[in-house]
């Protein structure tokens, strides 16, 4: 099996890590405003209140408010909750250092990328949880201050508010797609699963049925003729050996198919090297080996032969094996026709017999519903009724790709 492709850089880093260097820089762009930059000629509120924070009760505030953001991003997680708490609280620390009217959004980056990485990873409880927590946050932080007789800078603290709801909604977006991304695979897996169960069914249910109905009227014959004709006994003996053989290579390359350790690559080899799947050029021997077996098969071929998709000629046959089949076991007759028409656009095939129909035992069986299946995901047509004249009538339409007309 190939190993699996390491993750890009940038989502290697764990979040707690990207959260810390985003407390760092908002810390860090915090402090270079303390400073007047160039061509700003008047101090600001906000620059006021940094150059009063320079005391050393300031720098406790900051020093804590790093240190709760800090431990927060160690227990982003395990215990995702429990971190933006700290984060709150260390917002509401390094702000109250500021002594500003609103928790500034340089000291709230660190909680909106936490929202997006509890939102993005968790359930959904757990993201609403978190963005009330942070909304609840700011509306205390605002009600003490006007319960306190404190200024409030509301303009700000909407603007702060409205990023972490923004970045709990890209998080929660992200969530709901990876969860239907993984339910888009996982009902493709199952659809591909049971499409392949049915695969092999029909595969098994067409070799095996149509082997069975030869070596039981082989078998009958023999039975029957073994004391006053040894020699016709023998023959019919040696039908039921090749068709066993035959079988046994289908079911020999089947296996093999399974066996597969990848798409794409070649079955593991077999003590007995499978024949190829059988097509268009094996209705002849189908039909010789059937009537051999006492039902006389007539085939007529129509149009110019030429050179088919595997899957058609593959179809085909299998159509043909089961329409035959269904004579040999149902309808009561001694013979059948079979007309296969090659076509610019399509390949059409018929199977009438004169016998009393396919009975209710092949009505409600699964060879007619294998032949419809097959058709069916070929985009051809297909139909099985009896016939006003007597007998019964399987007919199949398979259309041609473009490109091979």
């Amino acid at each position: 099996m190939p190993a699996t492709p390491r993750l890009p850089l940038l989502k290697r880093i764990p979040p707690g890590v990207w959260t810390a260097v985003i407390w760092c820089a908002g810390l860090a762009l915090t402090m270079l405003m303390r400073f007047r930059l160039p061509g700003q000629e008047e101090a600001d509120a906000y620059r006021t209140a940094l150059l009063s924070s320079a005391k050393w009760e300031g720098w406790t505030l900051l020093a804590l408010g790093t240190a709760l953001t800090l431990a927060g991003c160690v227990l982003m997680r395990r215990r995702p909750l429990w971190a933006l708490a700290l984060m709150l609280s260390g917002s509401i620390a390094a702000t109250s250092a500021l002594s500003v009217g609103a928790i500034p959004l340089l000291q709230f980056l660190a909680v909106d990328l936490t929202l997006y990485f509890i939102a993005a990873s968790r359930t959904r409880r757990t993201g609403i949880v978190a963005i009330s927590m942070a909304l609840c946050t700011l509306a205390g932080y605002l009600a003490v201050r006007v319960l306190s007789g404190w200024a409030i800078g509301t303009t700000t603290e909407l603007i702060v508010a409205l990023t972490a709801v923004i970045a709990w909604l890209i998080g929660d977006s992200m969530h709901q797609s990876r969860v239907h991304a993984e339910q888009v695979r996982t009902q493709a897996a199952a659809q591909a699963v049971t499409a392949e169960r049915l695969r092999i069914a029909r595969e098994l249910h067409d070799m095996v049925a149509h082997t069975i109905g030869i070596v039981a009227l082989q078998a009958g014959a023999a039975r029957r003729v073994i004391d006053t004709r040894p020699e016709l006994a023998r023959e019919a003996l040696g039908e039921v050996e090749n068709a066993s053989r035959e079988t046994l290579s289908g079911l020999r390359r089947m296996l093999g198919a399974l066996r597969r350790a990848e798409p794409g690559q070649a079955p593991e080899a077999t003590p007995l090297d499978p024949s190829p799947a059988p097509g268009l050029a094996d209705i002849d021997r189908l039909a010789e080996r059937t009537t051999a077996a006492g039902v006389h098969v007539e085939v007529r071929w129509r149009g110019e032969r030429h050179t088919l998709p595997p899957e058609i000629c593959m179809s085909a046959y299998r159509i043909v094996q089961e329409a035959v089949t269904n004579v040999v076991r149902h309808a009561g007759t001694g013979s059948c026709r079979v007309t296969v028409d090659c076509r610019d656009e399509e390949l059409a095939i018929e199977v009438v017999d004169s016998g009393n129909g396919p009975g209710r035992a092949a009505a409600t069986g699964y060879g007619l519903l294998g032949m419809r299946e097959r058709v069916g995901l070929l985009h051809g047509e297909f139909s099985a009724a009896p016939r006003p004249e007597g007998g019964f009538r399987v007919a199949a339409r398979l259309p041609v790709p473009a490109g091979v007309r």
